[in-house]
């Protein structure tokens, strides 16, 4: 399935901590996001689904995620309806094997393109 994934303003990828939660853009936004570190070697920190600006509220104050800080974060995410949340962040989850996060939905995985490609 091809998705959009999320940008932020002149076009780049959204640093994790100055995304705009109380962005009416984002009021009930669903769908599946994928957070990042930058650096040397980039690797994906966590996979997720719901209701965007909430998720990433929750994930804001998690030290699991927070102790990649310093590399940046980045995160974006792609609008899905709910029939393919679980099947969407089943693929995520076992394509990039997150840093953070060990419970994912036993779904039958839904492909996706990926973010950087």
């Amino acid at each position: 399935m091809k998705v959009s994934w999320t940008k932020c303003k002149t076009n780049v990828w959204c640093d994790f901590h100055k995304v705009n939660l109380n962005d009416k853009h984002l009021d009930a936004v669903k769908g599946v996001y994928v957070i990042w570190h930058g650096g040397q070697s980039p690797k994906v920190v966590r996979v997720g689904q719901g209701v965007i600006a909430e998720r990433l509220a929750v994930h804001r104050l998690d030290i699991q995620i927070q102790r990649y800080q310093s590399l940046p974060l980045y995160v974006t995410w792609c609008v899905l309806a709910d029939q393919y949340l679980d099947g969407v962040e089943a693929y995520l989850a076992q394509t990039f094997k997150p840093l953070v996060g060990d419970r994912f939905p036993n779904a039958k995985p839904i492909q996706v393109n990926h973010p950087w490609r």
